[in-house]
């Protein structure tokens, strides 16, 4: 299970500034419903002293895509824009005692709208943000070069890995991983250029893939990730005639629970299962919502799926036909099973 600090578990449980902000005067949105994670951010600024005087959020997505813009409004209120304009996803992440390393793209999203609504207060474009469906580099997850880039840079990214983690781009279909493998080798390149890092770090587009980095970020410390293990027809079964024994105790005695061997991975990393995951309780949602309830992914552990119901659904008398119809998209998604549990209840 992804190990939560406190502070993150207080701002998803309790988060601060959540809801409309009827005297907003710079907004920021960024992602789409129809893609997953969204949100958007809503600044109360002075305009005689630049000061942010309030500040409010929606989000649509997990835990900690709620927590992180929950932070957000937290630092942001009380700074005058150019001083909230130098946050980073960083002071997000940090604020919250870490994240996750496959959460990260949820403080990205924060920075993102952060960005968007100190332009829009300065009456400014962002130059390389470019949404129309043929500028997107990744798009199951609308995510453009400029925001990839802008992730590279603040985060010093230079695996393919950490870019999905960062983004999300590349954890669905994987059609893009060769403009971003070639973005992040030209990125990189840059960087080195500029002395932000070696050049044995940076990224080559080409080349093998060196073992990703151990370093200490935000409170976390990003492990060697192994490529998944070949996926190997399953042996022919073995036919066995039962010996039949009859103790003495046998009245007293339990059948022995069957064990069913878990199938082979689907062949995608565990961040990527879990961005699926995400994208399919998305995808289902208008139709827990058109019967007065909703599902929230909570956790991915495993052939786990943790969930909370919502509304209706929370308490139907058929919750278990909801998880059930859960349960067999994200196998026909994904290719093995996967066991959908609700959260117990406080």
């Amino acid at each position: 299970m992804w190990d939560y600090s406190d502070k993150v578990k207080d701002h998803f449980f309790n988060p601060r500034n959540a809801g409309a902000l009827a005297e907003a005067n710079a907004v920021g949105e960024v992602g789409s419903l129809s893609c997953g994670d969204a949100l958007k951010l809503m600044l109360k600024v002075n305009p005689e002293t630049d000061v942010i005087e309030d500040a409010k959020f929606q989000t649509f997505g997990c835990g900690s895509a709620i927590a992180s813009s929950s932070a957000l409004t937290e630092l942001v209120i009380g700074k005058t824009i150019d001083e909230a304009r130098a946050l980073t996803n960083q002071d997000i992440a940090e604020f919250l005692g870490g994240l996750p390393p496959e959460k990260m793209h949820c403080s990205v999203m924060g920075q993102e709208a952060l960005t968007a609504a100190v332009a829009a207060w300065k009456g400014e474009e962002l130059d390389e943000d470019d949404h129309e469906e043929g500028a997107l580099i990744c798009k199951c997850f609308a995510v453009d070069a400029g925001m990839i880039e802008r992730a590279i840079r603040t985060n010093k990214l230079t695996t393919m890995e950490m870019v999905t983690f960062y983004t999300k781009a590349g954890g669905g279909c994987s059609s893009c991983a060769e403009p971003l493998e070639e973005l992040l080798s030209d990125v990189n390149a840059a960087m080195v250029a500029e002395g932000v890092i070696s050049a044995d770090e940076a990224f080559v587009f080409g080349a093998a893939p060196a073992p990703a980095p151990k370093k200490k970020a935000t409170g976390f410390v990003i492990p060697d990730m192994p490529p998944p293990p070949p996926v190997t027809p399953a042996p022919e079964p073995i036919s066995i005639q039962p010996i039949k024994v009859k103790p003495a105790n046998a009245a007293k005695l339990s059948p022995a629970p069957v064990i069913t061997p878990e199938p082979a991975r689907s062949g995608r990393t565990s961040a990527q299962e879990a961005i699926v995951i995400a994208r399919v309780i998305e995808e289902m949602r208008p139709v827990f919502q058109a019967d007065g309830g909703d599902v929230v992914l909570l956790d991915v552990e495993g052939n786990k799926v943790s969930v909370e119901m919502k509304g209706a659904c929370a308490g139907c008398q058929i919750a278990s036909l909801t998880l059930g119809g859960l349960r067999k998209r994200i196998r026909e998604e994904l290719g093995r099973d996967f066991v959908v549990v609700p959260a117990p209840k406080n």
